[in-house]
């Protein structure tokens, strides 16, 4: 696939549009306008992150900031699967918005602040969504969420993987705690996204029993790619 700059591209849509016009194609036009629809953006030759174990971050781009006009769509995922395309915002002004795909058999409701989606699904599955602002870089930002996570749930136990898309930084973590009725699996995917004033960290967050029927492909669904908007 050839690399194209996602940044100063897109036209102003709304977001009913965004959920008509997810595609599979790397670069398609809208309204005779270049959209960006997956791939890394073009990267500056920096030194890569590393953990204090001396390992790369895993999922860091470093990206080289453009202006971004009103309203852009700066990534465009394949097709989704396994549930419906499902619009994740929150007030603040300068935040992105996100569509992702919600899980067949799962319900979303709006929270507040920085909790865009609370989720609910069959056999006791949980979820949240949070578009939160930072004034972290996504190694120190990724680096914060876990210590958070191992800090607040017991007995944790986690992968973590690497899974950059449209230029952003972003990770999948995977694994268990130790719930009060036993093990609980849970998944997160979080994405360092920045827009012309503001860097957020987007983040899915699901849980559930270790041995829910359903969990394995909520969690397809649920960490699949996802599309943004910068207002």
């Amino acid at each position: 696939m050839t690399e194209l700059s996602p940044r100063a591209l897109w036209a102003a849509l709304g977001v009913a549009a965004l959920l008509a016009t997810v595609m599979s194609a790397c670069v398609r036009n809208v309204d005779g306008v270049a959209a960006w629809s997956g791939g890394s953006a073009p990267s500056a030759q920096t030194r890569q992150p590393r953990t204090s174990h001396g390992a790369p971050v895993p999922g860091i781009e470093t990206t080289l900031p453009d202006r971004i006009p009103p309203n852009a769509f700066v990534c465009f995922p394949g097709p989704a699967s396994g549930g419906i395309g499902t619009v994740a915002q929150v007030v603040a002004a300068a935040a992105p918005r996100i569509t992702i795909t919600l899980p067949d058999g799962w319900t979303s409701e709006p929270g507040h602040e920085d909790l865009a989606l609370l989720l609910s699904g069959p056999d006791s599955m949980t979820g949240t969504v949070t578009i939160a602002a930072t004034k972290l870089d996504p190694a120190a930002a990724f680096s914060e969420y876990a210590d958070t996570l191992a800090h607040s749930r017991p007995e944790l136990r986690v992968d973590i993987l690497g899974a950059k898309f449209c230029g952003y930084s972003s990770q999948k973590l995977v694994g268990t705690f130790a719930g009060p009725s036993g093990a609980t699996a849970f998944a997160d995917r979080i994405t360092h996204i920045w827009t012309n004033t503001e860097k957020y960290l987007v983040t899915i967050h699901m849980e559930g029993p270790d041995d829910a029927p359903g969990f394995v492909a909520a969690k397809a669904a649920l960490m699949q790619e996802f599309a943004v908007v910068i207002p």
